[in-house]
């Protein structure tokens, strides 16, 4: 059996993170990563997909990531690169191509198994992110036509001259409906009329703006409203061209789907090749299940990014529920750090 003092789980940037304030508490450690190559789920965007922020507002803890010519917003491609010499530059220890099952209790350890080997830990940092567990909504009806999700789609070229449908209000429903419009007939429909942000707001003041609140909700003080008070997408350039264009066509949210197409409430149809859901992810925590951590809400309880219910466990990097910004490349580093200063406490006064 293989033995460290904490096993993270996931290659990607909140594992990456993790790493790097490991290394400065002097802890054993060791990071397991189901894909072959680095760049966690920046690897798997679609060729256009862009960063919300320039690169200089985008780094992990300790390297700045390098400058990206051009408009400023690096593309996803930058981010891998990046991810690739940053996991190099600080030597972390990682596993690749093990695919974690399950994390089990064994007496005061943990232990973590892989379809290729079983880990015994003093404590585990899950950071297996969201990608990997895409959500779709359930919608009455089948179609005929093709459907897929963000996860899936990887560039216009197969939809050129077609009618597509995009569902999703987000920053991923824009990316890709601007895309999509200059080779196919798009209409995007959301469930609200989309709220754009300022042109000049971007990834590191939208952190800075969640950072804020947190704060003030810590303290009791009043709710200065966080990021959805100024709007759910950013303006990329590309983003940006599409909305001063008029483009894409955006409807309501449909009420049912048709073999050959949406059918919204009032009985409206419009004839559609595909449907591309950019519908949001779910964190992937599968593996977490034997350790019966969730509520009946289907929540796990934190403090932090420490499990309450698990103290040996940390989540890291799903989003605000561990930690403002804590999906972001910005603002991971602040939830990591604060979870492996954790560790370290309690490692170090833990017996032998």
């Amino acid at each position: 059996m293989n033995r460290a003092q904490v096993v993270v789980i996931g290659g990607g940037q909140a594992g990456l993170a993790a790493g790097f304030y490991l290394r400065r508490a002097g802890l054993d450690f060791v990071i397991l990563d189901a894909q072959a190559d680095p760049g966690g789920a920046w690897r798997h965007g679609w060729e256009s997909l862009r960063l919300f922020s320039p690169a200089r507002y985008s780094a992990l803890p300790g390297w700045p990531m390098p400058p990206h010519a051009g408009d400023g917003y690096p593309p996803a491609a930058h981010v891998v690169d990046y991810l690739a010499a940053y996991e190099k530059r600080y030597a972390l220890p990682i596993v690749r191509g093990e695919t974690v099952t399950c994390v089990v209790r064994d007496g005061d350890r943990l232990q973590v198994v892989t379809d290729a080997a079983t880990w015994e830990a003093a404590a585990v940092i899950s950071a297996t992110g969201t990608w990997w567990r895409p959500f779709l909504p359930l919608v009455p009806g089948e179609f005929a036509g093709r459907q897929l999700h963000t996860v899936d789609y990887d560039g216009p070229a197969a939809f050129a001259g077609q009618r597509v449908v995009v569902v999703g209000g987000g920053n991923s429903g824009a990316q890709i409906a601007a895309d999509l419009a200059p080779v196919a007939t798009v209409t995007w429909a959301t469930r609200r009329p989309p709220r754009f942000l300022p042109d000049d707001v971007d990834g590191r003041a939208l952190f800075d703006l969640a950072s804020r609140r947190a704060r003030a909700l810590a303290a009791g003080n009043e709710d200065p409203g966080g990021v959805g008070s100024l709007g759910d997408i950013v303006a990329v350039p590309p983003v940006r061209a599409a909305r001063d264009a008029g483009l894409p066509r955006r409807r309501p949210m449909f009420a049912r789907l048709a073999a050959d197409c949406p059918v919204w409430s009032d009985g409206s149809r419009l004839s559609t090749d595909a449907v591309v859901w950019c519908t949001g992810f779910r964190p992937a925590l599968g593996h977490l299940a034997p350790l019966g951590l969730r509520t009946a809400g289907g929540a796990i309880r934190t403090d932090g990014t420490r499990a309450l219910d698990e103290p040996r466990l940390h989540l890291l990097g799903y989003g605000d529920w561990t930690g403002p910004g804590s999906a972001t490349l910005a603002g991971v580093g602040t939830t990591a750090r604060a979870a492996a200063a954790d560790l370290a406490a309690r490692l170090d006064a833990a017996p032998a």
